[in-house]
C-alpha cells in the first residue's frame, strides 16, 4: 500500500513535521512494506514557514520582533526569489500569551516582519494567519508600519476604546508596489456574533464580560478605517490581522489551499491507497479552512479513503463522514489524557500502529 500522511500540528504538543514522523513510524511497525509519503501541512498558522521551506527551499532570515505581550521574540521569514513568507503566529501566537489576556496582546511584531520582508527585496509577501493570541484587529501590525490614530494602536484591542481617526498613509506608502497575500485559516468576519472576538476570544483568555466591549471597540476601529472590509470573509482571521492586511490591499486566499498547491497534495493523494490526516482537536472548527477537512476534500476528489488521527475527536460519525472522513481516532480515547498530553509523539505512534491493523490490506 501507498500511504499519504498529511497532518497539521497538534497544537501545544507536536509540530506538523513531528506528527507526520510519529504516524509514519507507528504505521511501519505494523506494515513495514508499505510505502509512506510524509507531507506535513499548515493552514497558515504555526508551522507555515517550516512546511513551505521544506518544499520550496529559499533563504530563512532571522528577525527580532515585538511579541504579543510586548517583549522581543525571535522570528523567521522565508525568502524565495522575490516572494517572502511570514508566519504571524511567530510574533503574536497564543503560545506567547499562554492563552491569557488576549485583549491586551499586540500584533505589532507582524508589522516588523512585513517591513523586514520589504527591506529584503520582496515584491510579494504572503502572510500566514492562524494560531494568534492577539485580538486587536491588526492595529498593532499597522502601527508598526507607521499608522497613526487618536488612541494607542500597539497595546492591545482593549485600548481601541474611543478610536475615531486612523491615518494609514504611511503604512500604505511603505507597501506600495508590493503584492500582499493573506493566507487565512478561517473565513470569519472581524466583528459580530461570528467574528474574531466572539468565536476565538474565549481560547485567548478574553473574559466574557470583556468580549462584548472589545467587539464594540473593533467595530469603531472598522468604522474609522473601512467597515465594508471588516465584513469580508477572513477579516477576523488571527484576531483581525486579516482585516488589517486587507486595509493595505491584501488579497485573501485559503492558507491550506496555498500550502497544498505548493507541496502538490492533490497529485500525491491521487497516487495513494489511503490518506491519513490529523490535528490536536478535531472539532466543529475543523470544518472552516482547517487541514483535516481540506485534506479529506482532496482525498474525496481523488476517490481515496481518508482517516484522521487526533488528540481529541469532538464530532459525531455523521458529521465526520459529511466532511469526507471514513474514520477518526483519538489519542485521549485510546490512552487517556495524561499520556496523550505527556507523551504525544509515542502515543500518536502507538495509535497509528493500532489503526494500521484495521486498514492494512
Amino acid at each position: 500500500m501507498r500511504i499519504l500522511v498529511a497532518p497539521d500540528k497538534f497544537a501545544g504538543t507536536l509540530t506538523a513535521v513531528e506528527a507526520a514522523e510519529a504516524i509514519a513510524a507507528g504505521w511501519r511497525r505494523t506494515c513495514p512494506d508499505d510505502e509512506i509519503v510524509a507531507m506535513p501541512l499548515s493552514d497558515g498558522g504555526p508551522g507555515f514557514v517550516d512546511v513551505l521551506h521544506a518544499c520550496l527551499g529559499g533563504e530563512l532570515l532571522a528577525v527580532t520582533a515585538t511579541g504579543a505581550t510586548g517583549s522581543d521574540v525571535p522570528t523567521t521569514l522565508l525568502l524565495v526569489g522575490e516572494t517572502a513568507y511570514i508566519e504571524s503566529a511567530q510574533a503574536c501566537g497564543i503560545h506567547l500569551t499562554g492563552g491569557r489576556g488576549g485583549e491586551f496582546a499586540t500584533s505589532a511584531g507582524v508589522g516588523t516582519l512585513l517591513f523586514s520582508a520589504v527591506q529584503a527585496g520582496a515584491r510579494r509577501v504572503v502572510v500566514g494567519l492562524g494560531g494568534s493570541g492577539s485580538n486587536d484587529g491588526g492595529a498593532g501590525f499597522l502601527a508598526a508600519l507607521g499608522a497613526e490614530a487618536d488612541v494607542p494602536l500597539d497595546v492591545g484591542g482593549i485600548f481601541l476604546d474611543g478610536v475615531s481617526r486612523v491615518d494609514l498613509a504611511m503604512a500604505r506608502d511603505l507597501v506600495a508596489g508590493v503584492e500582499i497575500v493573506a493566507a487565512t485559516d478561517v473565513d470569519i468576519p472581524l466583528t459580530g456574533l461570528f467574528g474574531a472576538t466572539r468565536t476565538f476570544g474565549p481560547q485567548k483568555g478574553i473574559e466574557e464580560e470583556h468580549q462584548l466591549a472589545l467587539d464594540g471597540f473593533l467595530e469603531r476601529f472598522a468604522a474609522a478605517t473601512d467597515r465594508r472590509l471588516s465584513l469580508e470573509p477572513g477579516a477576523g482571521a488571527a484576531g483581525g490581522l486579516g482585516f488589517a492586511l486587507m486595509l493595505l490591499g491584501a488579497r485573501r486566499v485559503s492558507g491550506l489551499d496555498l500550502v497544498a498547491d505548493a507541496v502538490g497534495l492533490a497529485a500525491q493523494a491521487a497516487q495513494a491507497d489511503l490518506v491519513i490526516t490529523g490535528e490536536g482537536a478535531f472539532d466543529v472548527s475543523s470544518r472552516a479552512g482547517k487541514v483535516p477537512a481540506g485534506v479529506a476534500a482532496v482525498a474525496t476528489s481523488a476517490l481515496r479513503p481518508c482517516i484522521a488521527l487526533a488528540g481529541r475527536v469532538l464530532v459525531g460519525s455523521r458529521e465526520m463522514r459529511a466532511l469526507g472522513l471514513d474514520a477518526a481516532y483519538a489519542l485521549v480515547d485510546a490512552f487517556g489524557e495524561e499520556r496523550a498530553l505527556g507523551e504525544p509523539a509515542s502515543a500518536l505512534s502507538d495509535l497509528a500502529e493500532r489503526v494500521a491493523r484495521t486498514w492494512a490490506m
